[in-house]
C-alpha cells in the first residue's frame, strides 16, 4: 500500500482493496475528513484511470486560464514559441502591466506540471518578470495561443512491465542574450513514460559547448540519483542508469578522472557526475542530436520537429 500526503490532501492506493477500505475507516475515525472515492482530480491535475493505463492532464485548468486572461477567442498556433524569437531586455520597448505578466507566467509555471511541451518557452519568458515589455508579453501570449489549440494534451502512463529507467540531457550554448549563460535541459523516463523534466539557466558562463553539456549532464545526474532513491522506497532497485547525451567531449570528461588543463576551471560541484559514473550509478551514452529528446527543453523548433 502507498500513501502520498501533500499538506492536507491524501491519495492512497493498494494492490489489495480491503487495505484501502481499512485505511479509509481508520483515518475517518481519527480525523475529521471526507473520502472523495477513486482519484479523478488532485491539486489541479485531472487523473483518468483505465484498464490499460492512467492519463494525467490539466485541460480544465487550461480553459480556466484562457478565460482568466481573456484569450479564449484567440487564434490557435502550432508551437509555443517561434523558431526566430530571440528575447532580450528590450530597454527601449514599451512597458506592460507587471502584475498581469507575472500572473500569466505563474499560471504557465503551474501548468508545466503536466505539460513538458511548454516548459522551455515558459522558462525563457520567466526571465523578464522584473521589467516586462511588449515584446515579452507577445511571447507569453503566443504560449497561450498554442495552448488554445492543444488544451487536451497530457501524460499517458501505460500499464505494462517495462520499467527500464533512462534519461536524456542536452544544453544550448550561450543562449541567454543578457548573460551569455547556457540553458540545461533534461528528462527522465521509466519505460516509455516521462516522469520528470527540467529546463534551467546554468549558474555560470561556459567557455565551450562541451562544458555546457557537461554541466547539464551533471544536473540531470542529480535528478536521476533522486529518482533512484525514490524508487528504492517503492522496492525497485535501479542502477547504472543510461543518460543519453549528444556530445562526445562531455562523455570523455566524465570518464576521464585525470584533471587536464581544459577542465580545471569547471566548478568542483559539477564533477560529482564522475563519482556517480565510477560507482556505476549512471553511465553516459552517445545519442544522435536528432533523437535527443531533451532538445525540447533547450530551444524553440519549427512545427514539424516540435511535433516529432
Amino acid at each position: 500500500m502507498l500513501v502520498q500526503i501533500y499538506v492536507d490532501d491524501i491519495i492512497f492506493g493498494s494492490t489489495n482493496e480491503s487495505l484501502c477500505k481499512e485505511f479509509e475507516s481508520l483515518m475517518k475515525s481519527k480525523f475529521e475528513m471526507s473520502s472523495m472515492g477513486e482519484l479523478t482530480f488532485f491539486l489541479g491535475l485531472q487523473v483518468k484511470q483505465t484498464p490499460t493505463g492512467i492519463f494525467i492532464s490539466q485541460s480544465k485548468y487550461v480553459k480556466d486560464i484562457l478565460e482568466k486572461f481573456k484569450l479564449s477567442d484567440c487564434k490557435a498556433l502550432g508551437t509555443p514559441m517561434s523558431k526566430t524569437t530571440s528575447l532580450s531586455p528590450d530597454l527601449e520597448g514599451e512597458d506592460v502591466d507587471q502584475h498581469q505578466y507575472r500572473a500569466m507566467i505563474g499560471s504557465l509555471m503551474y501548468l508545466t506540471a503536466s505539460r513538458p511541451d511548454i516548459m522551455f518557452a515558459t522558462c525563457v519568458c520567466a526571465r523578464f518578470q522584473a521589467n516586462p515589455k511588449v515584446s515579452h508579453m507577445l511571447a507569453v501570449k503566443r504560449i497561450f495561443r498554442y495552448l488554445k489549440g492543444a488544451s487536451n494534451l497530457g501524460l499517458w502512463y501505460p500499464r505494462n512491465e517495462d520499467f527500464q529507467f533512462m534519461a536524456y540531457t542536452d544544453s544550448d550554448y550561450g543562449g541567454c542574450n543578457i548573460s551569455k549563460k547556457s540553458t540545461s535541459g533534461g528528462c527522465q523516463f521509466l519505460g516509455s513514460r516521462i516522469v520528470s523534466w527540467q529546463c534551467k539557466k546554468q549558474s555560470c558562463v561556459s567557455t565551450s559547448t562541451a562544458e555546457a553539456e557537461y554541466i547539464a549532464a551533471s544536473s540531470c545526474c542529480a535528478q536521476v540519483i533522486w529518482i533512484q532513491n525514490q524508487m528504492k522506497d517503492y522496492g525497485v532497485d535501479l542502477f547504472n542508469t543510461p543518460i543519453q547525451i549528444d556530445n562526445s567531449s562531455a562523455i570523455s570528461i566524465t570518464n576521464n578522472p585525470v584533471k587536464h588543463s581544459k577542465t580545471k576551471h569547471i566548478d568542483i560541484r559539477y564533477h560529482f557526475i564522475r563519482d556517480c559514473a565510477e560507482k556505476k550509478l549512471i553511465h553516459l551514452v552517445k545519442v544522435d542530436s536528432e533523437h535527443n529528446l531533451a532538445d525540447l527543453f533547450t530551444k524553440a523548433f519549427d512545427e514539424g520537429r516540435f511535433r516529432y
